[in-house]
């Protein structure tokens, strides 16, 4: 039992390294891009649309009202 506990005890520790390898993966090719304050303000104002997108598509698809 105690050998089971400390298996399922390590998900948690390699969830979170697979994530920020993940993020870490993503956004090291947009740093270039924040150098320079036009393409930063783009960058950014594409990212908050591309959150917000998402957040509206997954309320309709879950049938969650817009207004809390």
């Amino acid at each position: 039992m105690k050998e089971l506990l400390s298996n399922v005890l390590r998900y948690p520790k390699f969830l979170l390294l697979i994530s920020v390898g993940a993020l870490s993966l993503l956004f090291k090719p947009l740093l270039p891009l924040l150098q320079r304050p036009i393409t930063a303000i783009a960058l950014i104002t594409a990212l908050i649309s591309a959150a917000i997108g998402l957040v509206l598509v997954l309320r309709a698809m879950l049938g969650m009202p817009l207004a809390t």
